[in-house]
């Protein structure tokens, strides 16, 4: 639901009713993972994907049902080889989708629409909602209820079922916000999961991670168009003013003139950035490095030639890196597509981090026995390249 927070909070800011449909609980190979979301408005407008088509139309009219009746709804699709008629995945596995209904006054569409809000403008944010538990006559939430934990461990809202509950869940929520996931989890008052539990969805989302660009030049115009289009928050340095301008990197989030490792000294970086060094010069590339890949961040690129990176491996050594750190640096960066533009050169290197995040092997799929749908909550699948193990990182909001 988070990844579509800036259509519906327009939405909510219009008083629009809508209803969300969420997935909640995926097995086997399917096309999108918990949190993932489409939502009808009131007129009949749908924005959102929660399958990828196979059974967007069945949730749509779910979605029209919910709106009419005012209730949640809690659907299980599956394959079904006995009736080719039914929404189903014929991927082969399996989905649960709660329909939640959002109207104006409603008790949770305040909080709901603070949520989206907080989403919409790059607030870090965990929504936990109730999807299912014990019995109806149990003193826990209804189906849909919410609460909004924010990044200082704010909590706000309630899931319906007692304030130990809401603290349990609350608890549960800081900690996946830390990690940036998103899943279903069980949760009970005292906080220990059991058969009485409630189960519940707890949608995280973060501002976007960082790409940072070394090398103003032609490829590094390129990679920033890739990378704003994958949604990093794109920074261009170099230390050259004449090159380093926002005219030649209209995409850009920040274009900074400065010596690369100093500029870098500057930054505070998560686990979740990504450095590329498109410069191929020493006297850039040495120092920057050597900052670089001793900091915990997910991914480090140098663009050059092999003979290039031998000679930048040696200056490495002789400035006193150790073999593992010089086994996380991707170089020559990029797979091997045969690139020959920048634009191609750019294409490769976002391929590269792509399957580092998600644990790809970067083969052709034709002839691969890989699961082609595989749980970014579980980080994918550790990639072997070169007889090197790759290192996963874990990814933005769903």
């Amino acid at each position: 639901m988070l990844g579509i927070a800036r259509e519906l909070s327009r939405w909510c800011a219009q008083e629009t009713g809508f209803a969300v449909a969420t997935v909640v609980g995926a097995d086997g190979s399917v096309p999108r993972r918990p949190g993932a979301a489409l939502a009808v408005d009131a007129h009949g407008t749908a924005v959102g994907s929660i399958s990828g088509g196979c059974v967007e139309a069945a949730v749509y009219e779910l979605c029209r049902q919910a709106l009419d009746s005012g209730e949640p709804l809690l659907e299980h699709f599956a394959y079904d080889e006995s009736d080719p008629f039914a929404a189903h995945l014929p991927c082969g596995g399996t989905i649960d989708v709660l329909v939640t209904p959002v109207r104006s006054g409603s008790p949770d569409a305040a909080m709901l629409s603070a949520a989206l809000t907080a989403a919409a403008g790059g607030e870090a944010v965990a929504v936990v909602r109730a999807v299912d538990g014990p019995a109806v006559d149990s003193p826990y939430a209804p189906r849909g209820r919410l609460l909004l934990v924010r990044a200082d461990g704010s909590s706000h809202g309630t899931l319906g079922g007692g304030a130990e509950l809401d603290r349990a869940a609350a608890a549960q929520a800081r900690s996946m916000l830390a990690a940036g996931r998103t899943s279903t989890v069980r949760v009970a008052p005292d906080g220990s999961p059991c058969e009485s539990a409630l189960t519940v969805l707890i949608e995280t989302t973060a501002p976007p991670p960082r790409l940072l660009v070394f090398g103003a030049n032609d490829f590094a115009a390129a990679l920033v168009d890739v990378g704003a289009f994958l949604g990093f928050h794109v920074t261009v340095c170099d230390a050259r003013a004449v090159f380093t301008t926002p005219a030649r990197f209209p995409r850009a989030d920040e274009v900074v003139v400065a010596w690369p490792h100093r500029y870098l000294k500057t930054q505070r970086l998560d686990a979740r950035t990504v450095l590329c060094v498109l410069t191929h010069d020493a006297k850039f590339d040495v120092p920057l490095l050597q900052r670089a890949l001793r900091l915990p961040i997910a991914y480090v690129g140098a663009m050059g030639s092999r003979r290039t990176h031998h000679e930048r491996l040696r200056r490495l050594r002789a400035a006193g890196l150790t073999e593992a750190e010089l086994a996380r640096l991707h170089s020559p960066v990029g797979l091997d597509l045969g690139a020959c533009t920048p634009q191609e050169t750019a294409l490769s290197i976002a391929a590269e981090i792509i399957a580092e995040r998600h644990g790809g092997t970067g083969l052709p799929l034709t002839g691969t026995t890989e699961p082609l749908h595989r749980d970014p909550a579980h980080g994918g699948r550790p990639r072997v390249t070169a007889g090197r193990p790759g290192r996963w990182f874990s990814c933005p909001n769903s």
